[in-house]
């Protein structure tokens, strides 16, 4: 996997630091955070935390001494080994879009079904960028509510061999999900001593922690399982418009959720999350790739190392609704800092359209390219005696070139980047192909990845096993 090992962007002072510590602090302690899940209140009671309500008024020490027991890394284990993930440090992995419930296929866009689910696994297995085909990929709207959780679980073991993340709509998808991977790495104590989901649980900003995701976390956090605790923070609409605010209120959702899933299991494996952008104040719509919410992933990333987690933020985010300039531009505006803040787990690498009502096809393409180039630019220079090329400039001379030389003969195939996306043709023979855009393009590279797909091999005792529990949940679900 990728290891970014370039120094880290860090934009905060000590005082500035100092002021946001502060600002949490006050927000848990004075305003309180909702937790609404009887368990968790109990939780935080028991623990001598205040109560009132709903609301949880939380002495920061006492979140601090929690946030403690957190590891700083971890592994995630896919049941291809070669695919296994370290989360945290110097690790950066990269998950595709997660949770649109549209499609867009060139110039059609439709509901989601479970074969685009299908297709976007198969893709998300052909890139060596992506590290996981993530979960909620798209929304499989042809299928039952209740039970297509099962589904997309199945998809994402048979389809990958790659990480994937758990459901998350209510505990009882959890459990299913959980029980399935149980099934695929043979026993609960396999994924206990080694995790093998990565589950995202979102805040409802601000301040409140609902129920769903409260039933979710409990469940994968008692069964050892990493859940990123991730503030939804949309500045102007779920925070005050000011960065800092924003950053403060994030501190105070994250490290609050945090500490419960270390009263739920001390020790067990979270991620501090982050997903701020902010709110067009003309119109009120959501906006991605944004100065503030770049300034806030650099802000993040610090705070992050401040409290020794790992963290998730980033990805190729925008609110273009086609795979166009502003595609390119905005998720470039997001990727960026993402590398140089040092993201642990990248979330929406690839295919997020339409701020994220839609995975693309051709986005997802165009994301894939902008990932690897990335990957290829944050890659160290390795500076030795034989990169200098100083037999190269003897064999050469004066006013020559090096199109010929040794030096160059040896290294032709592997001394830049090779673009699978970009065009450098001239205009003339660009012309004769066909004068294809990026977008077009990007549509014959998908289709060509589906054509070639090549199913990874799975025990068919275990294929077997999975697919009964598929049937038998459904049944019992009512679908």
């Amino acid at each position: 996997m990728f290891r970014n090992k370039m120094p880290r962007y860090e934009i905060l002072s000590e005082d500035a630091m100092a002021t946001l510590d502060a600002g949490w602090r006050r927000l848990v302690s004075e305003i309180g955070v909702e937790f609404m899940d009887s368990r968790a209140r109990d939780l935080f009671s028991a623990a001598g935390q205040k109560v009132e309500g709903d609301t949880v008024f939380l002495d920061p020490e006492f979140v601090l001494e929690q946030v403690a027991k957190a590891p700083r890394e971890f592994d995630l284990q896919a049941r291809n080994p070669a695919n296994t993930v370290h989360i945290g440090g110097d690790a950066m992995a990269f998950g595709a879009v997660y949770g649109p419930p549209f499609v867009r296929q060139g110039d059609v866009r439709r509901e989601g079904t479970m074969e685009d689910f299908r297709n976007f696994s198969r893709l998300a297995q052909s890139f060596a960028a992506l590290d996981s085909a993530g979960g909620v990929i798209t929304e499989p709207n042809d299928t039952p509510l209740d039970s297509r959780h099962l589904d997309m679980t199945y998809a994402l073991q048979t389809l990958t061999d790659k990480i994937y993340m758990g459901n998350v709509v209510s505990g009882v998808n959890a459990r299913d999900t959980i029980a399935m991977t149980e099934i695929l790495f043979g026993s609960r104590d396999a994924i206990e001593e080694t995790p093998a989901l990565i589950s995202l649980i979102n805040c409802n900003s601000p301040l409140r922690w609902d129920d769903r995701m409260l039933e979710a976390q409990f469940e994968y956090s008692a069964a050892n399982q990493p859940v990123v605790l991730t503030p939804f923070i949309l500045m102007g609409a779920m925070s005050p418009v000011t960065i800092p605010a924003a950053l403060v209120q994030q501190i105070a959702e994250a490290l609050s959720g945090i500490a419960l899933s270390q009263l739920i299991r001390p020790g067990c494996p979270v991620v501090f999350g982050s997903f701020l952008s902010n709110i067009d104040m003309q119109s009120g719509s959501p906006t991605f790739g944004t100065p503030e919410s770049g300034i806030g992933l650099l802000c993040t990333g610090q705070i992050a190392r401040h409290f020794g987690l790992p963290f998730r933020t980033g990805g190729g985010l925008t609110s273009s609704q086609v795979p166009d300039a502003q595609a390119g531009y905005e998720a470039m505006m997001t990727l960026l800092p993402t590398f140089l803040a040092g993201a642990n787990w990248v979330m929406h690498s690839a295919g997020w359209l339409e701020g994220g009502l839609v995975s693309g096809y051709e986005k997802f393409v165009i994301d894939c390219e902008l990932v690897q180039m990335l990957q290829h630019e944050f890659t160290p220079l390795e500076i030795d005696e034989a990169s200098l090329a100083f037999d190269a400039h003897t064999e050469v001379g004066h006013g020559g070139h090096f199109l010929g030389a040794m030096h160059t003969m040896e290294r032709f195939r592997t001394c830049f980047y090779r673009p699978f996306l970009s065009s450098s043709e001239n205009y003339e023979r660009w012309m004769r192909g066909g004068a294809k855009d990026t977008a077009e393009r990007a549509t014959e590279i998908y289709q060509k990845r589906l054509e070639e797909y090549e199913q990874p091999p799975l025990d068919e005792a275990i294929r077997e096993e999975l697919e009964a529990y598929v049937v038998r949940r459904r049944a019992e679900l009512g679908d």
